[in-house]
């Protein structure tokens, strides 16, 4: 796609958001939230985010008939609404009129008055009389004035694309695919739009050229490299899931002179910020033009993620995910389209940006624009002449304690337009089952230091709050102040300012700002006890505490075979807190202990977060943490089936269960597998591989026993194959470079200990795993390590039923069992 005037290349990077429709709006107003105001706030945010680009895909079924006719309601009001405010800030947009989806999710579905409700996906593609009604209802809608820009959707500047349905599956033959697009584009095109018109090719990619034969003049995709609904958050490396966006096919839409698109794009269920920017230089490497993240949660449904629970994105809430989508933007606006920086791990630094998976960090650094979602130690490339930075934490040229983002952008000479969001804080897992009843992330409104290392603005400036409501002042001492959050004027010393209130920055007047109030409204507590520690060295205990007020102490009152502990938490950082027992006073068996925060009113005790103290005669609330303390000489447990089943990426087939043995408190976990290779439906061209993976990330439980693990030289399997047969399994441990190093074991129908020495474990091909979506990118991961095996570097175990296998075998049934994997 090419602007007509200047013939330039289109990109541009932003996101999709749905608050005019479907569970958002019907929120906002059981929450007593106007959308219109939801609206103006986050496009505020997105705007400060570097967005211009917005993408969604309509909720047809609210606002059609089941003739397609176009219903003039609330929710197409309320999205006339959104478009004029995203035009106004210079937004443009690309609309997907169909989505045919239902209006409920996550809530069941109401009985909606659209086509979409009545016949549903699979007829809305081979029925005819829905296939009327699209027409009909893309004819209406395409001509649709907007009442607050008195111009149709088909003649709108702003509105770069459609797309004319959202994911629509398609199955039969390719001719009667064709002759469903062409159809559709027909329809659009008899309104007179010129606008290009883009169709969903990632559903069923074998059809490529069906899709062009029909009209389309460009392919959307999507890209979910850590699948969807794991519903905790994935642990591990995730670049190596990020190194490439494959498109097989491409040739195909070379050959029709089509351009590409990503609708939608997340890395899901990930808290952290490094993976981000690497997602957006892989399509550009793939020829993407625009792509737009999925999906922003409205600022007042952020704090319980209710939306979507397998995604989790808001400046507010998850402030360092949304400074790397800012990083995104400059990603698509920077690099050129088929810029190709190499594979993993030699790609985490590619033009002005570069990331980190240990320090979670993505960064970006040019001579004018500095931005990072992590601290970090990088100097700006040229520090005098810096005139916009945003981030999170510390950097060379800002100090800051707190946990919300900052922006510093440059007005004059002197004069720089601080704004500082306030603390965010996950107190419970956002990615799980939600409610509106239930909050994940909080927000607390705090006055914290911060320090601004900049040779325009000297050692001695003034902090001026110019937000409505703000009346803070500050001066800063030896570059040195205190701070909350708003918008402000910084200005050096004897610089006269030279701005107003109605002074228009980035479309906005100089002044503006948002942000929720605070919302911790009681206090939460977060520990996540070590399940089995050495008794050879320190334990170091963290907690995370959030609450109205900071608590005036948190003790540790615990039992360990060595006597009675009673110790003192310190704090580290805002709202978490460390307390180390050492090793002397750790011995081998249970370290059982409570949790105890005087909050100055009164005292609770955790985890049974009662307000009665452990050596109360009614403290009926027993529960207390438990810690196993063990030898170091003991095995280090890395899976077992009783206790990690659940914890297993692992692609569902059916077949899989967890079953108890005949051992007390033991379990195996069944895989059986009809077929090894199942035929991909969205892909019906691709090469059939004889693989089924899955894995065990294993982090914490090394972690715990890091001391230990030098003196490990074996790793054992117990398991058995199943229904009688003999098998095969390869188990690969694989290291955080992605590098995978694993052996073959010969199962038999009994349960016995299977050993692989770690010496004899040798280089074997790493599957991406959770398996990404759309499932034509790569299976394994293509790289080119040179490391040597190295148990310290160790992330997950990976289990492989199909190599090794003889011909024949892969084409029967496969069934194993397995029940736990240690190191020894």
């Amino acid at each position: 796609m090419r602007w007509g005037k200047t013939k330039a290349e289109v990109h541009g990077f932003g996101v999709n958001y749905t608050v005019p429709f479907a569970h958002a709006y019907r929120s906002a107003k059981k929450m007593g939230v106007n959308p219109k105001e939801a609206i103006l706030n986050d496009v505020y945010h997105f705007k400060r985010l570097g967005f211009d680009l917005y993408r969604v895909h309509v909720w047809d079924t609210q606002i059609s008939d089941e003739m397609g006719n176009l219903i003039e309601n609330e929710y197409l009001e309320t999205f006339d609404f959104l478009l004029k405010t995203l035009k106004d800030h210079g937004m443009n947009y690309v609309i997907t009129p169909i989505a045919f989806w239902g209006d409920g999710w996550p809530e069941p579905d109401s009985d909606t008055p659209g086509f979409s409700n009545k016949y549903g996906k699979g007829e809305c593609l081979t029925n005819p009389e829905a296939i009327k009604a699209q027409e009909t209802y893309l004819f209406q809608f395409l001509n649709h004035v907007n009442p607050y820009t008195g111009v149709a959707y088909k003649d709108e500047p702003n509105l770069i694309a459609f797309e004319v349905s959202n994911e629509p599956h398609h199955r039969g033959s390719e001719q009667e695919v064709t002759a469903f697009v062409s159809k559709m584009v027909k329809a659009m095109r008899n309104t007179g739009t010129k606008k290009p018109i883009f169709y969903n090719m990632s559903h069923a990619v074998h059809f490529m050229d069906g899709y062009f034969e029909g009209g389309a003049q460009g392919g959307t995709f999507q890209w979910y490299p850590t699948g969807l609904g794991y519903g905790k958050e994935l642990g591990g490396n995730l670049l190596p899931n990020v190194n490439d966006y494959n498109m097989p096919l491409d040739s195909v839409i070379k050959r029709h002179h089509g351009a590409k698109l990503v609708y939608e794009f997340d890395a899901a269920d990930v808290g952290r910020s490094y993976i981000y920017p690497a997602m957006a230089r892989s399509f550009r490497k793939a020829g993407i033009q625009i792509a737009t993240h999925f999906s922003y949660d409205p600022t007042f449904l952020a704090y319980a993620n209710t939306e979507y629970n397998t995604h989790y994105m808001n400046l507010n809430y998850t402030p360092q995910k949304a400074l790397a989508l800012k990083i995104c933007s400059e990603v698509f606006h920077e690099v050129p389209m088929y810029a190709n920086f190499g594979m993993y791990p030699g790609n985490k630094t590619f033009s002005d940006f570069m990331l980190s998976y240990e320090m979670d960090l993505a960064e970006y650094n040019t001579n004018e624009k500095f931005f990072y979602t992590n601290s970090t130690s990088s100097r700006p490339k040229k520090l005098k002449k810096l005139k916009e930075i945003a981030g999170f934490g510390n950097s060379e040229v800002i100090k800051y304690e707190g946990l919300g983002a900052y922006f510093l952008d440059k007005l004059d000479d002197g004069v720089w337009r601080l704004e500082v969001q306030p603390d965010a804080v996950w107190v419970a897992n956002p990615f799980g089952r939600n409610s509106l009843d239930k909050t994940v992330g909080v927000i607390q409104w705090e006055t914290r230091a911060m320090s601004l290392f900049l040779p325009d603005l000297g050692s001695e400036f003034s902090i001026e709050a110019i937000n409505d409501g703000n009346s803070y002042s500050a001066s800063a001492v030896e570059q040195s102040f205190s701070i909350q959050p708003g918008t402000y004027i910084v200005s050096k010393k004897g610089v006269e300012k030279s701005w107003e209130h109605s002074t228009d920055f980035k479309s906005y007047p100089i002044n503006h700002f948002y942000a929720p109030q605070s919302n911790v409204e009681r206090a939460y507590l977060k520990h996540d006890p070590l399940e089995e520690v050495s008794d050879s060295g320190d334990l170091n205990l963290k907690v995370q505490y959030i609450a109205p007020k900071k608590p005036k102490q948190i003790k540790l009152i615990g039992f360990t075979p060595k006597g009675r502990l009673n110790l003192d938490f310190n704090e580290v950082a805002p709202y978490q807190y460390e307390v180390v027992i050492p090793k002397g006073q750790l011995a081998h068996g249970y370290l059982n202990y409570y949790l105890m925060v005087d909050s100055g009113t009164e005292t609770m005790t955790y985890p049974a977060e009662s307000k009665k103290q452990p050596t109360a005669w009614d403290f009926y609330q027993g529960e207390s943490y438990k810690t196993k303390i063990v030898s170091s000489s003991f095995p280090v447990h890395l899976f077992d089936a009783n206790r990690d089943s659940e914890e297993l990426v692992i692609p569902w087939r059916k077949g899989l269960q967890l079953v108890p043995t005949e051992n007390f408190n033991e379990s195996a976990y069944q895989i059986r597998l009809e077929h090894i290779f199942v035929p991909d439906e969205e892909n019906r061209n691709a090469a059939p591989i004889y693989d089924y993976s899955f894995k065990q990330v294993v982090i914490k439980s090394l972690e715990e026993r890091k001391a230990d693990l030098d003196s490990k030289k074996t790793l054992i399997f117990r398991g058995q194959s199943l229904d009688g047969k003999m098998g095969k399994l390869q188990i690969a441990l694989v290291m955080k470079d992605g590098s995978a190093f694993g052996g073959l074991i010969d199962f038999e129908p009994e349960v016995k200990d299977y050993e692989l020495p770690l010496a004899s474990l040798k280089p074997v091909k790493t599957v991406t795993l959770p398996r990404p979506y759309p499932s034509f990118l790569p299976y394994y991961f293509e790289h080119q390590n040179q490391t040597s095996f190295n148990i310290h570097s160790v992330e997950s175990i990976q289990f492989s039923i199909g190599p090794g296998m003889e011909e024949s075998a892969l084409q029967k049934p496969q069934g194993i069992s397995v029940i736990g994997v240690f190191l020894k």
